[in-house]
């Protein structure tokens, strides 16, 4: 059997789009479960659209994605250029095209603006595009040969016969059949030179021995060209698979306005590229085993294309929450807070005990900012209102947590040892002296320091991190806002 080779192909032109990354994800999975090569191919033909540094992000979201080729610009496996403006220079394209128009499967055609502006419009799956009218295709070989020599601006187009049809074949998608009339004659060669991007696509897949292309279901409608090329040539398609579209929550395509389509922004925003990885392979394919979490070892043991699904995939913002918190919790500590240390610098300038805080949020947030929101109160308690004491589960009261913080303050204030252990102790000591349930007593001292409902770590563990002085100083602003509440209802 023929080895699997894949590509994955993007164009510099900005962050990498969560769709573009699934489908170097797919290419690079379909790759490595078979055993074969994946590799890297820069298409810059388009430079109206070449973005400075786009390049560089590639490069970076790749890497950090931990999707490593096997060929590319910086790994020559001897199928290079791997980048197509370099390509170009071969004249591999243009040759091609040559090979095309002699073949009487493309031509050239010197029409200018103004004539193709006058050409009419046809309705074509219900949009309006200009078809070529074939004018050029019977121009007499002497003409052609004469305003080649003559210097005149020409591009090179694809013949496309009027009658028939055309079959490709996807994987997903079965068998499609378009009848021809609705195929424009696609220009291969434009007048600067640079081969188009689906002329170049073909070319540089068959010439680079790419055995399956991966790419998103807007492209099926290109596909009957690319077929049509291939047939031209005589050469063996590859195996297509067409993915299913990416939408938001809303059922609508993702967008860059999303705040979540690019690979960059969902890492800006705190997840975690091995997350967002596992999340994305999930948009449109189903593993065979009932589970969701896949390490890049794991998804390539267990990818199996023929399972992606062609309905769309719903970009799950709370789903990319909850998997980003479960990779969170899984990770080890030091790797963790080497990560969530900066996150909480930002909001604790006190000198608290980050590591100790830091273990208690690694299992409660879900993305790296969530930080900010359950550490706060170590720096400033935040206003509350007394209501927060009340607790039916706890069977909590204003009237009752006041007693308890009023009870357990010089018990407190006559203990020395502030860790957690031993203030769980002394906590203890007074449930089973009173007779009721720990929560009773945990709630309001744990609302007393933090004034949160809340809080990632019990009242003993915050208390160890607050230190006596701190803790104490808050329980005595509790006492006096619940004395003052009190007061007033009994008035």
């Amino acid at each position: 059997m023929e080895k699997v080779r894949t590509r994955y192909a993007p164009s510099p032109t900005g962050k990498m789009h969560v769709g573009n990354l699934r489908s170097a994800l797919y290419e690079f999975l379909i790759a490595k479960h078979a055993g074969g090569e994946f590799m890297l191919r820069i298409e810059d033909t388009d430079q109206e659209r070449f973005v400075e540094g786009a390049t560089e992000i590639i490069y970076r979201t790749m890497e950090k994605a931990g999707l490593a080729h096997d060929e590319g610009p910086d790994k020559d496996g001897g199928y290079g250029p791997y980048v197509q403006s370099e390509r170009m220079k071969t004249g591999i394209y243009m040759e091609y095209a040559r090979q095309l128009v002699e073949k009487g499967e493309a031509y050239y055609c010197f029409c200018d603006k103004e004539r193709l502006e006058s050409l009419k419009t046809e309705i074509v799956e219900g949009k309006e595009i200009m078809m070529y009218d074939k004018h050029c295709l019977s121009l007499p070989k002497e003409e052609v040969e004469a305003n080649l020599a003559a210097g005149k601006p020409f591009v090179i187009r694809q013949n496309i016969p009027r009658e028939g049809t055309t079959t490709f074949h996807d994987e997903l998608y079965g068998d499609i059949t378009v009848e021809n009339a609705e195929l424009d004659d696609m220009i291969l060669i434009k007048s600067d030179g640079y081969p188009t991007y689906n002329f170049a696509n073909v070319v540089d897949d068959h010439t680079m021995h790419i055995t399956h292309v991966v790419r998103g279901n807007e492209y099926l409608s290109s596909a009957p060209k690319y077929q049509r090329l291939y047939d031209a040539f005589g050469w063996e398609s590859p195996v297509y698979i067409h993915l299913p579209l990416i939408t938001d929550e809303n059922h609508k395509k993702l967008s860059k306005r999303s705040g979540h389509a690019s690979f960059e922004e969902l890492l800006e925003q705190g997840f975690l590229p091995e997350a967002v990885v596992n999340f994305i392979a999930l948009l449109g394919w189903s593993p065979e085993e009932n589970r969701e979490i896949f390490s890049l070892e794991e998804l390539i043991r267990s990818f199996d294309y023929r399972r992606i699904n062609k309905s769309p995939a719903v970009f799950d913002m709370v789903k990319l929450r909850w998997m980003n918190g479960e990779y969170l919790k899984a990770m080890e500590f030091e790797a963790f807070y080497a990560m969530a240390e900066p996150y909480l610098k930002q909001c604790i300038t006190k000198d608290y005990d980050l590591r100790k805080i830091a273990a208690m949020v690694k299992t409660r947030i879900e993305v790296l900012p969530d930080i900010a929101g359950h550490v706060d109160f170590f720096e400033q308690m935040p206003e509350y209102d007394v209501s927060m004491y009340a607790h039916k589960k706890m069977k909590s009261t204003p009237e009752s947590s006041l007693e308890v913080l009023q009870e357990l303050l010089p018990r407190l204030e006559a203990q020395e040892d502030y860790s957690n252990d031993a203030l769980y102790g002394l906590l203890c000591a007074y449930v089973e002296e009173k007779e009721c349930k720990n929560g009773r007593v945990m709630w309001p001292i744990r609302t007393a320091v933090s004034g949160k409902q809340m809080t990632p770590g019990g009242a003993t563990e915050l208390m160890e991190v607050l230190g006596k002085e701190e803790s104490l100083r808050r329980i005595r602003e509790g006492i006096a806002k619940l004395e003052g509440e009190c007061i007033n209802v009994t008035e």
